[in-house]
């Protein structure tokens, strides 16, 4: 199979693993805000969003997380990009497997909330989770902008603009929080 083919099967594989690392911690939250409402609802709800987190973590984040690895490292191998990777052209490519060690440190965290909250332990608060939701985000930009800028992003300016977009999404979260307050 050409190195195209797989480079296209591994960005597949990043898209479907990015929905499920976006839409678990939605489930997460709604989860977690189902313990304020009655018993009866609170059951039905957290019965049905158990059903949707075990679908949604088993059968597309896992096989996609696993599916990226494998495709990613065949990419990495058949490219012959392993030959750039200690080398000054290839400093973009170290950034952007560090991050992805990252991205798979947040895939086990998210898959520790998730255990826990399949057994009723609920340790993180709906404001909480929802930064946790934008971590995500973060790892998504980051990645992006090294594999298609590469050399030419200063790290200097690659960290102001994600340092800049971490406070957007904060302040957006803190803006949404104190509007579903009022309501």
């Amino acid at each position: 199979m050409s190195y195209l083919y797989f480079k296209a099967i591994h960005i597949i594989f990043v898209v479907t693993w990015f929905a499920g690392l976006f839409y678990m911690p939605r489930l997460l939250i709604y989860n977690v805000e189902a313990n304020d409402k009655e018993e009866s609802v609170k059951h039905t709800l957290q019965s049905q969003f158990n059903i949707m987190m075990k679908r949604l973590w088993y059968g597309i984040t896992w096989p996609s997380a696993i599916l990226t690895l494998i495709f990613g490292l065949t990419v990495l191998l058949k490219g012959n990009w392993v030959t750039i990777l200690f080398e000054k052209e290839g400093l973009w490519l170290l950034l952007k497997l560090v991050l992805v060690l990252f991205l798979y440190a947040y895939h086990l965290f998210t898959h520790r909330i998730f255990k826990q909250q399949l057994k009723g332990k609920f340790t993180l608060n709906s404001q909480q989770l929802r930064m946790w939701n934008e971590v995500a985000t973060l790892f998504l930009i980051s990645i992006v902008m090294l594999v298609v800028v590469k050399q030419g992003i200063s790290l200097l300016w690659g960290l102001v603009g994600t340092a800049l977009l971490v406070i957007i999404l904060m302040l957006a979260i803190k803006i949404y929080k104190s509007l579903r307050n009022k309501n």
